[in-house]
């Protein structure tokens, strides 16, 4: 059921009826059924997956957070009998009980993300080995359902057990409320991955109707739809002409492929976004912002910041920092110190850790080498950026250019330029096509041609460019006027025939415009395949 179809519009039409007509609380009750009504249009065999995950991690959260408060209860009863090295080894013992439960829960769950989401990828990299080799033999390849927004109900339900593991808040009890929190749908297919703290008190809170928060909550909707409709599916039409045939389209159509896709991705993603926040705030739920202006990004690590932030920030908690500070990591430093000097030693950790994450960044976003190498090309830049630091320092010191309007907008085109080459690999999603087509930006030099003849041959008419140029305009406008806060609430505190001028006017320009296809077929979220 995607978020742009018709049984989407019923279905959240019926919802929103229905959520503040029944008795306040049971209105997360409604949200759970409607989590799982959602969720059974992708397939009834999908429910396994996500129920397991569920109540493995419902169980061992609850065996954890047992075992935590009875450390609590034996220690306050024993504290004058036991001595200190007593009650140390007891510590010792509860948490090698705690982490023990833990790391089985995460493997089977990660566990059966790797096998549904990699077996066929690794079985292709045997294969090709095998081939290497001489060998005749081949291993065949397996019909694996990929369960619906697997990737970040995963993500976001061992968020919560590391969580408790880590003592940061108690499990929840009610199983069916856990569930809520694995399955509510808004966020089930291209998020953001919440942290249960962050949803715990609104998601199963009781919520009166309350105007001003469900028309910012449906504006937020319209504009993401807009987004979508109007500016990322037309630009599509161009993007899978130009990526679709690499004979033609080389040299600066590559360049034109490059920016289209970037514009495309964004207002796709960010859109998808919008309509997930919108639809949580017309519930009296707020969900976190997963994108804070990121083409307006001066360095690379500012961007990763900015862009996707809930997958960053669960990487940075649960991968990067765990595995600089562990024990065998700590070890490596040390040893690393005095063999290699403090300088490179102390690096170490860090860029190990930082390695680790961007590879399993990579291959989040997809089974293949085009998202590894994505994912540890990000790592490389983000790294040579650290290491030239110093040099930078003294060029600004020098200089003085840092504060100029002129030198921030240069460092903005460069990140952009910069993030929108690494982001090829996603459109040609083959590493050896990528190279070249990028080389040939350089190499083929038919800058005339595209503008003059071949931009016409995409699909695209003059008709589509105005819509484009006008919709991507409009976005600027309100990613500027973002950095001085909630455009909504700019637009609320004027006369309400402006708010009506406004949203009346995006939703007209939706409407006639948006590129749905024949019969409304409209695109998937590029996210939804994650």
């Amino acid at each position: 059921m995607l978020f742009t179809s018709y049984s989407f519009l019923a279905f959240l039409l019926i919802l929103f009826l229905l959520y503040y007509i029944v008795p306040k609380k049971c209105q997360w009750v409604l949200l759970l059924i409607a989590g799982y009504v959602f969720y059974a249009h992708a397939g009834w065999e999908c429910f396994l997956f996500i129920g397991v995950t569920t109540i493995t991690t419902y169980g061992v959260g609850l065996l954890i957070d047992r075992n935590h408060n009875q450390q609590k209860a034996y220690l306050a009863e024993n504290k004058a009998s036991l001595s200190k090295e007593e009650k140390k080894a007891y510590k010792e013992k509860q948490k090698n009980k705690r982490f023990a439960l833990m790391v089985v829960c995460l493997v089977l769950n990660f566990g059966i993300l790797a096998v549904l989401k990699y077996t066929n990828f690794a079985i292709a990299n045997i294969n090709g080995i095998l081939e290497m080799a001489g060998s005749e033999k081949v291993l065949a390849f397996q019909d694996l359902i990929l369960p619906l927004g697997i990737s970040f109900y995963t993500f976001q339900s061992m968020g919560y057990l590391i969580d408790i593991h880590r003592g940061k808040y108690s499990a929840q009890k009610n199983l069916f409320k856990f569930a809520l929190f694995v399955s509510f749908f808004p966020q089930l297919i291209q998020g953001p991955i919440s942290r249960y703290d962050d949803l715990e008190k609104s998601l199963f809170a009781q919520h009166a109707f309350d105007w001003h928060t469900i028309s910012f909550g449906l504006q937020r909707i319209l504009w993401g739809f807009f987004k979508k409709l109007v500016i990322a599916d037309r630009m599509l039409i161009g993007v899978n002409a130009l990526i679709g045939d690499t004979q033609t389209y080389t040299g600066f159509y590559v360049f034109m492929g490059m920016l289209f896709y970037a514009l495309q991705l964004y207002a796709d993603f960010t859109g998808g976004i919008d309509i997930t926040i919108g639809i949580a705030q017309t519930l009296g739920i707020p969900v976190q912002e997963n994108f804070i202006r990121p083409y307006f990004s001066k360095g690379i690590k500012e961007y990763w910041r900015r862009w996707h932030i809930s997958l960053g920030s669960w990487f940075t908690d649960y991968l990067f920092y765990p595995i600089s500070v562990c024990k065998p990591m700590l070890k490596i430093s040390k040893w690393s110190r005095k063999l290699l000097g403090e300088h490179i030693g102390k690096r170490v950790p860090v860029y190990a850790a930082s390695i680790a994450v961007w590879f399993v960044t990579g291959i989040w976003h997809g089974a293949a080498w085009n998202f590894i190498v994505w994912g540890l090309g990000n790592c490389f830049f983000i790294m040579l950026s650290q290491e030239c630091e110093p040099l930078y320092d003294k060029f600004h010191a020098r200089f003085q250019v840092k504060d100029k309007t002129w030198f921030k907008a240069f460092q903005i085109i460069r990140t952009f330029l910069l993030m929108s080459s690494l982001r090829m690999l996603d459109c040609y999603r083959n590493v050896p096509m990528t190279f070249k087509m990028f080389g040939s930006m350089f190499t083929d030099w038919n800058v005339k041609e595209a503008i003059t003849v071949g931009m016409w041959n995409l699909g695209l008419g003059a008709h589509d460019y105005i819509i484009l140029l006008i919709g991507v305009l409009l976005l600027f406008m309100v990613s500027m006027l973002g950095r001085r806060g909630s455009v909504r609430e700019m637009i609320a505190r004027k006369p309400a025939w402006v708010s009506v001028a406004v949203f009346g006017t995006v939703f007209i320009a939706t409407i006639l415009f948006g590129a749905y296809g024949m019969g409304y077929d409209a695109s998937q979220f590029i996210y939804n395949q994650f």
